[in-house]
């Protein structure tokens, strides 16, 4: 048992604690879905499933706010699933552990799910007191959010009556966010051919491992390694001295996760292991070396496998080791019109081997379109020069900014007069769904807020107490000051 029920406000975190019980992974939220449709039916709330698997609930106004604008407070089901690789948990079917430690909530081995989890426990802590002032309300969870926006981009006209929507994926407490980057996935695929194992070669497995990862968007300027970046670096430098062959090369997990652990399944001459053993610890020593103060102690290693039957040929293994290593990765540039927040971004997110190809998967983030063109380009061009194919797919736009934004505005004034300061208006390095809404909805006004959570997409994630309750405040205050309409 938990004791997240103890905290403040006990309505929120006991539905977080719900949230947490029942598993649900990217597309694998449905039983998490029914379970709260079926609470919404116990409760008399009108609701619907929309055309795609969106749930929506609708709550009425509490008496004498009939006549204020309608809000729509929007979060997504899903959740990232990591875990640390000593940690058995299998996110399909077992419930994350949540605990207490210190000023913080995080779980057992695994991400936590606060990234949309805590803000889909507020919008149901709503729809559950009705102590709570508020005018009509709608309560809008996505489906599918972190691996492809699939509910965002199903949402249709005319299922929302509301005039203003609060998404809740926001991260920072004290931050108010008006804008966030658009994204696109990149998949390279380059053929490689086979040949048969040399003579008197051993096969080993080199693994990297022990690395924090965290979100490709709001951790990617931190300076955290990229499991796959690294190890296609060791490669990159070593294998010819080494007479190394590739035999498959894997890595990351998300295309939106930065990679913690990336793996080679390679062949060399028995006369070189102690040569490759010398070079991974030097190479561990370095890396630490470099990393270790955003880091933690990071693993370098190479174990015997069973022999292997074919290896790349060596034209397209250094074609292969050529592409991972030149691809851009990590910011590449930062924005002139919000100092200190990213503008574009790439991250080199999974690496798979299959029988006579290996697949890059890559996210580019960008605020500008322009930057996100940019980026799209350097990867066709490297595809180009490799060999390789370049497939973009399940673009996504990004939310501009509105600085004259009505609910922004109201925002701010409550923010202000409950904490006696101002809040950072921003906009976000992460994909929210609003950008998305903003096709179906022109017309409505959007703004995100949320608690402080740190490292999101990673077994580190933590989500801070204080900046819970403080968030809840304000939601509460911007529910009661929504203006008429």
């Amino acid at each position: 048992m938990t004791t997240l029920s103890s905290l403040s406000p006990q309505g929120l975190w006991t539905w977080f604690d719900t949230i947490c019980s029942i598993p649900h992974p990217s597309k694998q939220e449905i039983a998490l879905r029914d379970h709260i449709q079926t609470w919404a039916n116990q409760q008399g709330l009108d609701n619907q499933l929309d055309a795609i698997g969106n749930l929506i609930i609708r709550k009425p106004a509490t008496a004498g706010m009939e006549d204020r604008k309608g809000v729509v407070l929007q979060a997504h089901l899903d959740m990232v699933p990591q875990k640390n690789n000593d940690t058995e948990h299998d996110f399909g079917t077992d419930p994350i552990r949540p605990y207490i430690d210190g000023e913080w909530v995080t779980a057992t081995g695994t991400t936590l799910g606060a990234d949309n989890g805590i803000g889909m426990s507020s919008a149901l802590a709503v729809l559950a007191d009705n102590s709570i002032e508020h005018g009509p309300v709608e309560v809008l969870l996505t489906i599918d959010e972190e691996a492809g926006m699939t509910g965002a981009f199903g949402l249709e006209a005319g299922v929302l009556q509301g005039d203003i929507l609060i998404n809740t994926d926001s991260e920072e407490e004290g931050e108010v966010y008006m804008g966030c980057a658009g994204g696109v996935d990149a998949a390279l695929t380059l053929p490689v051919g086979r040949e048969a194992l040399p003579a008197d070669f051993v096969t080993v497995e080199l693994a990297l491992t022990g690395m924090k990862g965290g979100h490709s968007g709001v951790d990617v300027n931190i300076g955290r390694g990229n499991a796959n970046k690294l190890l296609a670096r060791f490669l990159f430098a070593h294998a010819d001295e080494l007479g190394l062959r590739l035999v498959a090369l894997t890595g990351g997990s998300l295309r939106n996760a930065i990679p913690r652990e990336a793996w080679a399944t390679a062949a060399l001459p028995a006369a070189n292991l102690d040569a490759l053993h010398a070079l991974c610890a030097q190479y561990q020593g370095l890396l630490n070396d470099e990393l270790g103060a955003v880091e933690n102690p990071i693993q370098f290693a190479a174990s015997n496998q069973d022999a292997a039957s074919a290896v790349f040929t060596l034209a397209d293994q250094h074609k292969l080791l050529a592409l991972v290593h030149s691809a851009p990765n990590g910011v590449i540039r930062m924005s002139d019109s919000f100092p200190g927040v990213v503008e574009t971004s790439l991250n080199v997110g999974v690496i798979t081997t299959e029988a006579d190809t290996v697949t890059v998967l890559c996210l580019v983030r960008s605020t500008l379109d322009s930057g996100r063109s940019m980026v799209e380009g350097m990867l066709q061009a490297l595809a180009q020069l490799a060999g390789a194919q370049c497939e973009l797919s399940g673009a996504y736009p990004g939310w501009n900014p509105d600085p004259s934004s009505p609910i922004m505005a109201v925002v701010r004034e409550t923010y202000q007069g409950l904490f006696n300061k101002m809040p950072n208006i921003q906009v976000i390095h992460a994909g929210l769904e609003c950008g998305l809404f903003k096709k179906p909805y022109p017309d409505m006004d959007m703004v995100s807020i949320g608690p402080t959570i740190c490292f999101p997409h990673s077994p580190d994630e933590k989500v801070q107490i204080d900046s819970v309750e403080k968030y809840w405040q304000l939601l509460l205050a911007v529910l009661k000051a929504i203006p008429t309409k």
